[in-house]
C-alpha cells in the first residue's frame, strides 16, 4: 500500500477525522481496503462516466465515456478476488452538477489512486500502517505434494489462495518402467504449471511440502530442470496436502522464515493456543463470546483479544441489530487496547478466522483465569 497523503485530526469524542489518499498495489491491499471503507464514507477516485449532452434531437448521438473525478458516499463495498478488484457503490456527492445524486460504482484495481474521507478508528489506521510495511514482503507459493497428486497455493495476507491442483494415476499394478514414466509425466506437468503461476504472481519463494519422499523426488527433479527456481525453493514436512497441508506449513513457521509478513502464521498459532486453553476445564486461561470477554475485560485479564474482521465490517446497508453489535465489539476492542491488551483482527477469508466465527467471532487469551466465582464476588461487593 502506498499512502500519498494523510490529513487526520482528533476531534474530541468523534475520534480522528480526515482524509487519506493512497494507491493499493496488490490484491492484499484491496482486501485491506475492504475492511477500512465503510458505508457512509466519502470516497474519491478517477472514473469513466458517460455524460449526457443537451440536444434538440429526439434520439441523441451516442456519447463517449469521459474520465472524471467523482466523490461518492459509499453504500456497499465488495472484494472480488477472482477479478482482482474492489467494487465501491454509492451516490455521487462531488463532481459535475448534472451527476449529483446519481448512483455510481468504482471498480478499484491495483495501481488506482483513491481518497477516503471518514471518521477513522484506530484499528483501521493500524491496518493501513501494516499494509504499508508489507509492501516489501514477498508472496510465497506452497506446493503440497504426495504420490500422484499436488495442490498448490499462494500465501496472501488474508489467507491462502489455491492456484491449481493436479492429479495423476498412482501407477499401482503397473510395471516399474511404466510407473516411473507416469511419475516423470506428473512432475513435468506440475513444474510447467508451477512456473506459469510463479510468473503470473508476485511470488519470490517456493515451499515444497508433503508426506513421504515424493517431495524430495520432485525437489531433485526441479534442481535438474530449473536450477534458478530451485535456488529459491525450500522443503518442509507436512502430513497432508491441500488446505490442511498449507496450515501445517504455516504452523511450522516455514513461511515466516521466508516472508516478513506474520499475519497468517500468528493467527494459526493464536487460534491453536486459544483452543488449547479452552480445552483445560479447570485452569484454562481463555474465554469466548461477548459476555465472557466483556467480563474478563472488567478484571483487566485480557492478554490478547481475538476478533474476526466480519464483526468490525460494514458492507452495505446492515440491519440495526448487526450495526449495534459492531459498535459494541468496537467498544470492547478500544477498552482492551486501553488496558494494554494486544488486539488481533482475524481474516475470515482463512480457516482460523472461520473457526473464530464459530466461537462467536470474539475471544480472548487471558493473563489469569477469571472464574464464575470472581464474577459473583464482584456483583456482591
Amino acid at each position: 500500500m502506498k499512502v500519498l497523503k494523510k490529513k487526520i485530526k482528533a476531534r474530541g469524542e468523534k475520534g480522528k477525522v480526515g482524509e487519506v489518499s493512497l494507491i493499493p498495489e496488490s490484491l492484499d491491499d484491496l482486501w485491506h481496503l475492504k475492511h477500512v471503507i465503510e458505508a457512509g464514507d466519502l470516497v474519491y477516485s478517477l472514473t469513466h462516466r458517460r455524460m449526457e449532452e443537451a440536444t434538440d434531437k429526439i434520439r441523441p448521438d451516442k456519447t463517449e465515456k469521459k474520465t472524471v473525478r467523482l466523490g461518492i458516499r459509499a453504500e456497499s463495498v465488495e472484494f472480488h478476488k477472482s477479478s482482482r478488484r474492489l467494487r465501491i457503490k454509492g451516490v455521487i456527492e462531488r463532481g459535475l452538477d448534472t451527476e449529483l445524486g446519481s448512483y455510481h460504482t468504482f471498480n478499484i484495481e491495483p495501481g488506482m489512486e483513491l481518497s477516503i474521507v471518514k471518521t477513522w478508528k484506530e484499528h483501521q489506521l493500524k491496518r493501513l500502517r501494516e499494509a504499508e510495511k508489507a509492501v516489501a514482503s514477498p508472496d510465497v507459493i506452497v506446493v503440497t505434494i504426495e504420490e500422484g497428486e499436488a495442490v498448490v497455493g499462494i500465501v496472501r495476507q488474508y489467507g491462502v489462495d489455491e492456484l491449481f491442483s493436479i492429479r495423476y494415476g498412482s501407477g499401482k499394478g503397473m510395471d516399474t518402467g511404466k510407473r516411473e514414466g507416469s511419475k516423470k509425466d506428473f512432475f513435468y506437468a506440475l513444474l510447467n504449471q508451477l512456473k506459469n503461476s510463479f510468473l503470473s504472481t508476485d511470488a519470490e519463494a517456493v515451499i515444497i511440502a508433503g508426506p513421504g519422499f515424493v517431495k524430495n523426488d520432485f525437489f531433485s527433479f526441479l534442481k535438474e530442470k530449473d536450477a534458478k527456481l530451485a535456488k529459491i525453493t525450500r522443503m518442509e514436512q507436512a502430513s497432508s496436502i491441500g488446505m490442511s497441508g498449507f496450515i501445517e506449513v504455516l504452523k511450522r513457521g516455514a513461511v515466516e522464515r521466508l516472508k516478513r509478513e506474520e499475519r497468517l502464521t500468528r493467527e494459526v498459532k493464536l487460534l491453536d493456543r486459544l483452543m488449547e486453553e479452552i480445552s483445560k476445564e479447570k485452569d484454562g486461561k481463555a474465554v469466548y463470546g461477548k459476555e465472557e470477554v466483556r467480563n474478563a475485560l472488567r478484571y483487566g485479564a485480557i492478554e490478547t483479544l481475538l476478533v474476526s474482521d466480519e464483526k468490525l465490517m460494514v458492507s452495505g446497508i446492515r440491519e440495526r441489530e448487526n450495526e449495534e453489535e459492531r459498535i459494541e465489539i468496537e467498544s470492547i476492542l478500544k477498552d482492551a487496547e486501553r488496558a494494554k491488551g494486544n488486539v488481533v483482527v482475524f481474516s475470515t477469508e482463512f480457516e482460523p478466522g472461520k473457526r473464530l466465527n464459530g466461537l462467536g467471532g470474539i475471544a480472548a487469551i487471558l493473563r489469569f483465569k477469571v472464574s464464575a466465582q470472581n464474577s459473583a464476588e464482584q456483583f456482591s461487593n
